[in-house]
């Protein structure tokens, strides 16, 4: 019963909490907007979004083959990359500055609210798929 029900919720819980990360990695573009040599990062949100909820799937898991005893059994993390091993990129240039910042605070803006547009979207979703089940088991009663 809850597996059903966590399939059902799976696809608009993954997307909000893409799109909550998405929104801290935008943050932190906007708050380094003067600093030094800070690039401005971003990740493609389908890719995350697809890879989420392969990994959510248990028949979609993939394990790395090993053969050796020091190969690691999973990729390590590194820096460039969210928690759940989304990779972080690099905004490309649009216009340079002489101290190397890349962070275009009109794109961060407008990436930010886009973003945020969709979180609330995504809340709406959620909201609609249990006011559904709260009245399928209200009519079944």
């Amino acid at each position: 019963m809850l597996g059903k029900l966590d399939d059902y919720l799976r696809f608009n819980e993954s997307a909000l909490s893409l799109r909550s990360q998405r929104q801290t990695v935008l943050a932190s573009n906007i708050a380094n907007a003067d600093t030094p040599n800070y690039k401005a990062r971003d990740f493609d949100f389908s890719a995350a979004l697809q890879s989420a909820l392969d990994k959510a799937n248990p028949d979609a898991k993939q394990t790395l083959n090993t053969t050796a005893s020091k190969h690691y059994s999973t990729p390590q993390q590194d820096a460039g990359a969210l928690a759940d091993g989304t990779p972080l990129q690099y905004r490309g240039v649009i216009q340079g500055a002489v101290d190397g910042n890349t962070v275009d605070m009109d794109v961060e803006r407008n990436q930010f609210a886009d973003n945020a547009i969709r979180y609330e979207a995504g809340i709406t979703a959620i909201n609609a798929q249990i006011k559904s089940m709260m009245a399928a088991i209200q009519s079944g009663s």
